[in-house]
């Protein structure tokens, strides 16, 4: 848009003014440092505000902003803060969000971590101090959809388990990514293959104008990066970023993070930004990393106390992930765009243990004996295509597809006795395609009023049970002034983890009789409101009712249902054939008091009530692993400026967390024995429940804005009142003496500080 007003609210002086030229782009010079807001107008378009937009010394403020059009022109407008309810996908009108960097950099505890940080919005339970799975409205968190710049992506964390979506560190770094949204549910047609909510990541472009970098030091990591055009005058650019876990140089600190053993990891990403005159904009962007921990314990002469690991054995894994990918976005016309996207992903998990044998009365080492061993890895090879088109100030609409063919690969093999050989649960080498088409459209029927609905398809050509087709529609009214109502329907499916299909539920033959499983689906059914207070103050209310069937569950008469899992680090082994005859339901409703950041503080409460529950093949209705049936976050901020010109301000944060506690089953000692893990009382299963989660983080640094140099010092205390918070069952038999219970009850990390130091230049 040419000649769009953007100006600085609250700045009397005419500098603080600017507009658009002929291809959108604007300059705002000269800006005193700390929290602006930014207005943009534009005749025939509806006023924009964006607002806690943080102006430093070191590095420039890029602000990309889509303007929607009026319908009628009046004479009088309403500038309209942007909210985080309002998504970078207009499609997603319910049950999503927008978040920025700065709100995981922000939110204490949040460990500059997306996952992490979605842990505080409403109907989300991230209750382990050891993992950023993010359980959203009771379901899985296998049902969770990563998505970077349009395409899926495997799981994006370090030492990743297979068939889960979390990990311990991600490998996201905040540094690269631009505005993105976060769903959890009703979520538009362009969604597929997910049956919880989705991550729908978008990396920012390098600055085109000026080269800046980025230095930072932590306990999490080492990290560098670097950004800028490749030539001055030019527009391409790029942003390039490198990690490096720092752990093993910090070791002196003896700090408790859960185990003994160092981990050790390195993540990368870049994106390369090249805009043409002809041929429309191609970029070229990656992400990656590599992660190992080897957690040995027959050189220890006590009792181990391993939060990632069995305490029988020693443990040796190793995960590595990647994405690379080529996109180009070209206009066809003023109101029609392509975008096409070629990538190449990958995801390898391999492991090795080795039992350990002591002797009864010394508790010294007698013999170590290899008794797992495994290595998956996944190669996705995808092509994607969507156009978008914009017939009038009240119609528009999407379409397109994905297109992806996989390269599966796992060899699993295990030893339950000494005496006896290793026994093969899989070993499989197998291609097949996934297809989803989709199309979608956005119609304004008045100001107030506006329609969404589209349809996504799904083929899997794994077996002939993995097609769907699947409505979308959603509805969105601002009957008044500042209040909202809005309503969504989804129906969704998802595939299995690519494991489950492949293992030998009897390792004396070649058969997988769970082979021909179906897509397991849902019904979202959601209504919210939301109340705008004020420019800085947000009230919302939302309901909703889950409906899940086709969820795996044992051929004969049992508890045991895959959907409780994907939230540990031991995969779900099928030890008997598997049915799509287990199903499931969730409810609840979720409050949300949202203060965005003005006059030097920000608050967020949200509270969430809800009931999950399934039933599997025993044909009895039992809470799922994640029924807590209630969350409160409550998390605050104050920064204040510490002198005039603001070149020194004083950051400090804190969050209380409360959550029910995690269900749980009696264990089955015999059977514990034999398999040398944690298996449940197939009768009793989540008869059980941990005590309550609580947790009290605190965040305290400052930011210095030096000339050219902006340098900011954090340190969180997690969990600062050291709560002994459970997390899980654990197989712990003790060598001295055999007869006792090896079932031990497995607790969360206490007190934690946790610091960085970063330097913008």
């Amino acid at each position: 848009l040419i000649g769009v007003a953007v100006s600085v609210e609250s700045e009397p002086s005419n500098t603080m003014v600017a507009e658009t030229d002929t291809d959108g782009n604007y300059r705002l010079s000269n800006i005193p440092l700390g929290r602006k807001k930014i207005r943009f107008t534009y005749l025939g378009y509806q006023p924009l505000l964006m607002s806690e937009i943080n102006v430093t010394s070191a590095k420039e403020v890029a602000l990309n902003v889509e303007l929607t059009e009026s319908i009628q022109h009046i004479n009088e407008v309403t500038v309209n803060a942007l909210g985080k309810d309002q998504t970078v996908n207009d499609m997603a009108i319910i049950s999503a969000r927008s978040f920025t960097v700065e709100e995981a950099d922000r939110y204490a505890s949040s460990r500059q971590d997306p996952a992490r940080m979605a842990g505080n919005f409403a109907g989300v339970n991230s209750t382990s101090d050891a993992r950023n799975d993010i359980v959203i409205r009771g379901n899985s968190p296998l049902g969770l959809l990563w998505r970077l710049n349009d395409i899926d992506i495997p799981n994006p964390s370090h030492f990743a388990v297979a068939g889960s979506t979390g990990g311990p560190v991600s490998i996201i770094n905040t540094k690269f990514l631009a505005r993105s949204d976060f769903m959890t549910g009703a979520f538009p047609a362009e969604y597929g293959n997910a049956n919880a909510g989705v991550f729908d990541l978008k990396m920012r472009n390098g600055n085109n104008e000026k080269r800046e970098f980025t230095g930072q030091f932590g306990i999490l990591g080492t990290e560098l990066a670097a950004e800028g055009p490749f030539k001055k005058g030019k527009k391409a650019s790029y942003l390039a970023t490198f990690r490096y876990s720092t752990l093993q140089m910090l070791q002196g600190l003896k700090l408790k993070l859960g185990t003994d053993a160092v981990p050790n990891y390195w993540d990368y990403s870049f994106r390369i930004n090249m805009p043409t005159k002809k041929m429309g904009t191609f970029s070229v962007f990656a992400i990656g990393g590599f992660s190992n921990i080897d957690i040995i314990l027959s050189t220890s002469n006590e009792k181990p106390k391993e939060l990632y690991g069995q305490q029988d054995r020693d443990q040796y894994f190793r995960t590595n992930m990647g994405v690379l990918g080529v996109q180009n976005v070209y206009f066809l016309n003023p109101k029609t765009f392509l975008t096409s996207t070629l990538s190449q992903s990958f995801q390898n998990v391999g492991a090795w243990h080795n039992l350990i044998y002591r002797d009864t009365t010394t508790y010294k080492l007698n013999a170590l004996s290899r008794i797992l061993r495994y290595q998956q890895m996944e190669l996705r090879t995808a092509f994607n295509q969507s156009i978008n088109h914009k017939l009038n100030n009240r119609l528009s609409i999407k379409g397109g597809y994905f297109a992806a063919w996989h390269n599966f690969n796992l060899v699993d093999s295990v030893r339950l006795d000494s005496s006896e050989a290793f026994q093969t649960r899989a070993d499989v080498s197998a291609n097949y395609f996934i297809i989803q088409p989709y199309a979608q459209a956005k119609f304004r029927v008045t100001e107030k009023l506006t329609l969404h609905a589209g349809i996504h398809g799904q083929i899997i050509t794994l077996n002939e049970n993995g097609k769907s087709i699947e409505p979308r529609v959603g509805l969105n009214y601002n009957f008044a002034p500042r209040h909202t109502v809005s309503i969504g329907y989804g129906l969704h499916s998802q595939m299995q983890p690519n494991y489950i299909y492949f293992f030998r539920t009897n390792p004396a033959n070649t058969e997988t009789p769970n082979h021909n499983l179906g897509l397991s689906r849902s019904q979202h059914f959601v209504l919210s409101y939301d109340f705008s207070a004020r420019q800085d103050l947000r009230f919302k209310f939302e309901t909703y009712y889950q409906n899940l069937w086709n969820i795996p569950v044992y051929g004969y008469a049992s508890g045991i249902s895959l959907i409780n899992g994907g939230a540990s680090f031991s995969r779900f082994f099928a030890k008997q054939p598997m049915v799509n005859n287990g199903v499931g339901y969730n409810y609840g409703v979720e409050f949300t008091v949202e203060k965005f950041f003005s006059k030097n503080y920000y608050v967020l409460w949200t509270t969430s009530l809800y009931e999950s529950k399934y039933k599997g093949s025993d044909n009895i209705w039992r809470d799922t692993d994640f029924n807590g049936r209630y969350i409160i976050n409550l998390l605050a901020g104050y920064e204040k400026a510490l002198d005039k010109k603001q070149k020194v301000t004083l950051v400090t944060g804190m969050k209380l967390g409360l959550a029910g506690g995690r269900r749980y089953s009696p264990a089955d000692s015999d059977s514990s024995r034999k398999y040398k893990d944690i298996q449940p009382k197939e009768d009793s299963i989540n008869t059980l429940q941990f005590q309550d989660y609580v947790r009290w983080d605190l965040r305290i640094g400052l930011r210095i804005n030096a000339l050219k140099m902006t340098h900011e010092i954090m340190i969180d205390l997690v969990n600062i009142l050291n709560i002994k918070n459970p997390l899980s069952l654990t197989y712990a038999p003790n060598p001295t003496n055999l007869s006792a219970n090896p079932i031990q009850t497995n607790y969360q990390l206490g007190f934690l500080p946790l610091f960085y130091y970063k330097v913008d230049f």
